[in-house]
């Protein structure tokens, strides 16, 4: 089976979806954080796998499921905290963030079998999805991260390695007011559309 990863920085206010504020507060947006991450989190609990690890920058807290280990993030740009992260795999492992807490067990259950690497495009240029059957961090390391182009960029990368890819559905980040609005939307009964709800602020305010 696989090692399944997630990135994810400690919620707390200031420090994550900063591009929710406004009309969000920090401490609205890290509530939102929070609620995203554990999502993910459950998510990935709940499928299979040889390994589930939390690469994080911060401390845990009472969001943190069991069976995760948990290890800090590598100093560096995300290209070389993502790179790192490969490098503690010594099999097939898959990669995602915390931004994406519409993502099921099926998106997150791969078969290396017949591709040596998965990609999950986000519909704001990045990635949220990377899977490689062997990880090698020199396959992230130098990709200009955080832009429009950034998963163009990786999955040129992947090919240009001469890697057989397998695509994943294109999914919807949370960074803005609109995308936490559209991707509950999407996972009406989790913890994240809870708390979107309970706050009750919209895009428009």
């Amino acid at each position: 089976m696989t090692t399944l990863l997630v990135i994810a920085k400690e919620p707390r206010p200031g420090r994550v979806k900063t591009r929710l504020t406004p009309p969000f507060t920090p401490a609205q947006a890290a509530a939102l954080a929070e609620a995203s991450l554990a999502d993910t989190l459950r998510t990935v609990a709940a499928t299979p796998a040889t390994r589930r690890v939390l690469v994080l920058d911060g401390a845990p807290g009472p969001w943190l499921p069991p069976g995760f280990d948990v290890v800090p993030q590598c100093p560096g740009g995300l290209d070389e905290r993502l790179a790192a992260a490969f490098a503690s795999c010594d099999g097939p492992a898959l990669l995602i963030g915390m931004d994406t807490p519409q993502v099921t067990p099926a998106l997150l259950t791969v078969d290396f079998a017949d591709c040596d690497a998965y990609f999950g495009p986000a519909e704001d240029g990045g990635f949220w999805a990377l899977g490689l059957a062997d990880p090698e961090p020199a396959l992230l390391r130098g990709v200009p991260m955080s832009t429009p182009t950034t998963g163009a960029v990786q999955r040129a990368r992947l090919v240009a390695a001469g890697l057989r890819v397998r695509d994943l559905p294109r999914l919807r980040d949370v960074d803005t007011a609109a995308d936490a609005e559209a991707v509950a939307a999407l996972a009406p009964h989790g913890r994240f559309a809870a708390e979107l709800h309970r706050l009750g602020v919209s895009a428009g305010r």
